[in-house]
């Protein structure tokens, strides 16, 4: 039973599970996507920041019927992203190394229209090695670096739901203001079907912030680059 437990709860098992949700609501069952990945979500413990909590808190943000809610949901998921980037700013600061921190990196990129950078490796983590053993720094390190990588190419989406979230609720403001950063840090992006999605769907939405035509916001609970 243990053993099952851990299995249930491994990273690669997690990512499954959301894998499985994720194409069920792509399906048309809303419903059960959101029911499955509310019980991961208790799973996992609301008290931890991990990858997994922010992917699966974007995730739960498109399977919302109300529009209110799906924008919690996405705030919920970038608050983990910004704790996670904390976090590996103040493991670079005590390592010796400088970074800008999240908040003001990405600001500042959305003002001069560059992505922050962020090259130095995560906050610490348990990679599976017991500390002092040979290699246990360098795996480490790689671990932090991974996950830097990925929370970096998770903001993009993170910031363009949020956007669409603010245009479905009539606040076009906020809305401009969430899209500047989401082609702030597209620059994270890699060259694949994923990164040239969210690229074109930055492009769409700002030509509805700007249309005068009325064109409606994409519909509550769908990517705006689905």
């Amino acid at each position: 039973m243990v053993a099952k437990r851990q299995e249930e709860a491994s990273p690669d098992a997690v990512l499954t599970r959301i894998g499985q949700a994720v194409m069920l609501h792509r399906g048309g069952d809303r419903e059960e996507a959101r029911n499955r990945l509310g019980e991961l979500w208790q799973e996992l413990g609301v008290e931890d920041d991990t990858l997994h909590h922010c992917t699966l808190a974007h995730y739960l943000a498109d399977t919302q019927d109300d529009p209110a809610d799906e924008l919690a949901w996405d705030l919920r998921a970038l608050a983990v992203a910004d704790r996670l980037m904390r976090d590996h700013d103040a493991w670079a600061e005590h390592d010796g190394a400088a970074a800008e921190p999240v908040a003001e990196g990405a600001e500042r990129a959305a003002r001069s229209g560059r992505p922050p950078l962020r090259e130095q490796p995560c906050s610490p983590g348990d990679d599976g090695e017991e500390a002092g053993e040979p290699g246990a720094t360098e795996a480490a390190e790689t671990s932090r670096r991974r996950a830097v990588a990925a929370v970096r190419g998770l903001y993009p989406a993170l910031h363009l739901n949020l956007a669409a979230d603010y245009a479905k609720l009539g606040r076009p403001d906020a809305a401009r203001a969430q899209l500047d950063l989401a082609k702030a840090t597209s620059g994270a992006l890699s060259d694949d079907s994923y990164g040239k999605g969210v690229r074109t769907a930055i492009g769409r939405l700002a030509l509805r912030l700007t249309d005068t035509s009325g064109e409606p916001a994409p519909p509550p609970g769908q990517h705006p680059w689905a």
